[in-house]
């Protein structure tokens, strides 16, 4: 496989997706440097993949400071001398309609959702440059593709970032560069666990998740899937939900 080997980054390591994702990469003999505003949590992750055998390590990162960023980027050039792969995994969202006026909630998955995502990509893209290759991968939502109530700034954030990316591949076409977006439907996460400030419709959210949504491990495999390709070879978007997810 050709992800043996190959230096992998990723936002959003201490839980859901990133943790998952973290997990099958080093397991495929992918050294992997996480970043996570939790590092009590990425410490423990890190020990676990060490005592499987893999090669990890961790750094605190808030992807809204792109200071944080470069230092992701900055310690997988101090441990390994490159950096392959970018997973921008980092997310938020905020449940409820427009009408809410949720200025703050607005606010926040903009920074986290798009500008954290623009932040990674102005740290790796150098290096990558540098480098001559490299792969931003990118976790973006089914939400985007299937607009719905309640759901319309959160849809906006992923909607813009696929575009981000779109604009971007067209323009890297000298093979340097390669750009992946995972939309997954319903996973088991963490995520909707601040969704919503009602604990009625908090818990009725999570009840969802758990009868409809797959696990993270699913996603981890088609994150993984997207590295695996030859170097001539670009899988630009990839959507992965539940069989029974309208």
């Amino acid at each position: 496989m050709t992800i043996h080997g190959k230096v992998v980054a990723i936002t959003g390591a201490s839980s859901g997706i990133g943790e998952a994702t973290a997990r099958h990469l080093a397991s495929l003999g992918a050294p992997v440097v996480l970043g996570a505003r939790r590092t009590d949590r990425l410490d423990r992750l890190v020990a676990e993949i060490e005592a499987a055998g893999g090669d990890a390590a961790a750094t605190r990162v808030d992807v809204t400071d792109p200071d944080d960023l470069r230092s992701l980027v900055a310690a997988a050039l101090e441990r390994h001398g490159r950096l392959d792969v970018l997973v921008g995994n980092a997310g938020i969202t905020r449940i409820g309609p427009v009408a809410d006026l949720d200025v703050a909630g607005w606010s926040a998955m903009v920074d986290v959702n798009l500008k954290g995502i623009l932040h990674g990509i102005a740290a790796a893209l150098p290096v990558f440059r540098r480098q001559g290759s490299g792969h931003l991968v990118t976790v973006v939502s089914t939400s985007g593709l299937k607009i719905v109530p309640t759901q319309a700034v959160y849809a906006g954030t992923k909607n813009a970032v696929r575009t981000l990316l779109e604009a971007l591949r067209q323009e890297s076409t000298d093979g340097v560069l390669r750009t992946t977006s995972i939309s997954p439907g319903y996973v088991r996460t963490e995520l909707v666990d601040n969704a919503v400030d009602d604990p009625a419709v908090r818990e009725e959210a999570r009840r969802n998740m758990a009868a409809l949504g797959i696990e993270p491990a699913a996603v981890a495999r088609a994150i993984a899937f997207a590295i695996d390709q030859p170097d001539d070879v670009e899988i630009g978007d990839l959507t992965i939900r539940p069989t029974r997810q309208g």
